[in-house]
C-alpha cells in the first residue's frame, strides 16, 4: 500500500489523508463530509490559497484572474475543462486578484491571467497569458 496523500478540503480547509490508490474514488472530507474534488476549479481566498500551497500533496494549479479582465473570462472555460480532465491528479483553484490583492502581490502577479503550479510549498512553474486547450494540456502534463 502506498503512502497517503494529503488533500485540503476546499469547503472547510481541513487536511485529509487519502490513500493514493483511492484518489479516483469519490473521496469526502472527514470533517464536513463534502467531496474533496468538484470536477472543476474552486474559487478561494488568500488564506485558503496558503493552506493549499503548504498542505496539499498534489500539484496545485492556481488561475490568478480578475472579473474585469476579458482574457481571464474567455480563458475560464478552457481552465474548467482542464480541471475536469485532470482532477484528482492535480488541484485546480482560482484566485480573484481584485478581491485578494495581497495574495497577488505576495506571489508577484504582474499580469492576468497568470497560472502558477505549486508543489511541496513552493512555486514550480508559471505561465502568463491565456492558453488554448491543447497548449494548456501540454503545459500541465509536465507537472504531473
Amino acid at each position: 500500500m502506498s503512502q497517503p496523500v494529503h488533500i485540503v478540503c476546499t469547503t472547510c480547509d481541513a487536511v485529509n489523508r487519502v490513500p493514493a490508490e483511492r484518489l479516483d474514488e469519490i473521496a469526502r472530507c472527514g470533517r464536513c463530509r463534502e467531496p474533496l474534488f468538484s470536477g472543476g476549479p474552486v474559487e478561494i481566498d488568500t488564506e485558503s490559497l496558503q493552506r493549499h500551497i503548504r498542505r496539499d500533496d498534489l500539484p496545485v494549479v492556481v488561475d490568478f484572474w480578475a472579473p474585469w479582465c476579458a482574457p481571464c473570462r474567455s480563458f475560464a472555460p478552457t481552465y474548467a475543462a482542464a480541471a475536469e480532465r485532470l482532477e484528482p491528479k492535480m488541484r485546480f483553484l482560482k484566485l480573484d486578484t481584485q478581491a485578494n490583492a495581497d495574495a497577488a502581490t505576495r506571489h508577484g502577479i504582474r499580469s492576468i491571467p497568470t497560472l502558477a503550479v505549486f508543489r511541496g510549498g513552493r512555486e514550480i512553474a508559471r505561465q502568463s497569458g491565456a492558453l488554448d486547450a491543447s497548449g494548456l494540456q501540454r503545459w500541465l502534463q509536465q507537472w504531473l
